[in-house]
């Protein structure tokens, strides 16, 4: 199993290039950050330099989306670091949560984000794509590669995943719901002809590692860790508020939940503390995270690598990030692929 860092482009940058720097040396191998430019830096800046100070990580925004940039920018953007790095990019999309709404747009629809993943691999790879109805090449890019991971939880964003993505980014790490969604995508990829099994699975979520499992210490990681359920629950009502709330084409498990959902204040986004989050239940934390001592890590990983996922990245915004990193390159990612 592949383990990648997932972070936030908050100032300093120069903090944000330590922190993969420290995890590329104990053992992860993917470097992502968010992508919302009113919220925090511009990542592609920041992956510059995360490239230059690294040697075989691969960065990518978890994730990008069809609406704020045009699709030529992102391809010759992605294509650039290639040239200059070495083919360590992936573009990491999906229909545009917080990136949108702070801006006051509404997320893109699935059919303009399965026409932009087409356009935005073909140009970066060198290929001509139509652009709003434009045949464009870009001239300078001879070879290229350009992985395009697609992130969804309803069953269309699924479907289309299956059908285009080279590899599927699930935001949460509960092991039943992971079974369900990646049969999806798999199935879906089976319909269209394609290899189900060349679709790479990633599934991320925030991790923190107790000493021990006291009441006390896994009520410190819950705590740390609930901005995630709120998180998620923007995207599950969204699924609600399209499937309605008992629908067989999303899983109760994933829905129940976000009854008690008021509003979100996009201020908070990924943190820790995020006031927004009061209504997610410990139930959901432990679900949908990775908490408690080293072997409760190993353990739930093992489970997930079983289920198909090929790579666990780390969201590690809480106030153990250092600590982390270093006991997952020292404990867990050995006893997961020892």
């Amino acid at each position: 199993m592949d383990f990648g860092l997932v972070l936030q482009t908050d100032p300093p940058a120069s903090a944000v290039i330590s922190l993969m720097k420290r995890a590329e040396r104990n053992g992860f191998r993917y470097g992502w950050t968010f992508d919302s430019a009113v919220l925090w830096q511009e990542p592609f800046v920041i992956y510059s330099q995360i490239l230059a100070n690294t040697r075989k990580l691969h960065i990518g925004p978890m994730v990008t989306n069809p609406g704020t940039r045009t699709w030529e920018v992102t391809a010759s953007t992605f294509a650039t670091l290639n040239d200059m790095y070495g083919n360590r990019t992936v573009c990491g999309i999906g229909r545009g949560d917080s990136a949108m709404r702070v801006a006051g747009r509404a997320p893109n629809t699935l059919a303009r984000l399965g026409e932009a993943m087409d356009v935005i691999r073909d140009l970066a790879e060198g290929r001509e794509a139509l652009v709003d109805g434009n045949p464009i090449k870009i001239p300078w890019i001879r070879e290229g590669r350009l992985p395009v991971w697609m992130a969804a939880y309803g069953p269309k964003a699924l479907a289309l995943a299956g059908r285009k993505a080279d590899g599927f980014i699930l935001q949460l790490a509960d092991p039943y719901l992971t079974e369900w969604m990646v049969k999806a995508v798999r199935q879906a990829a089976t319909e269209a002809g394609r290899d189900p099994d060349a679709i790479t699975i990633c599934v991320a979520a925030p991790a923190y590692v107790t000493a021990d499992d006291s009441p006390a210490a896994l009520a410190h990681a819950r705590d740390q860790c609930r901005w995630f359920g709120g998180m998620v629950g923007n995207h599950v009502a969204d699924l609600v508020s399209r499937y309605g709330e008992h629908s067989d084409m999303v899983p109760e498990e994933l829905t129940e939940y976000v009854k008690a959902r008021q509003g979100y204040d996009y201020s908070h986004h990924g943190r820790a503390g995020n006031p927004s989050t009061d209504f997610v239940p410990d139930e959901i934390v432990d679900r949908f995270c990775l908490l408690g001592p080293v072997d409760a890590h190993v353990d739930k990983l093992r489970r997930l690598r079983d289920l198909g996922v090929h790579q666990f990245a780390l969201y590690d915004m809480h106030d153990a990030r250092e600590a982390t990193i270093d006991t997952y390159g020292e404990h867990v990612i050995p006893a997961v692929n020892g």
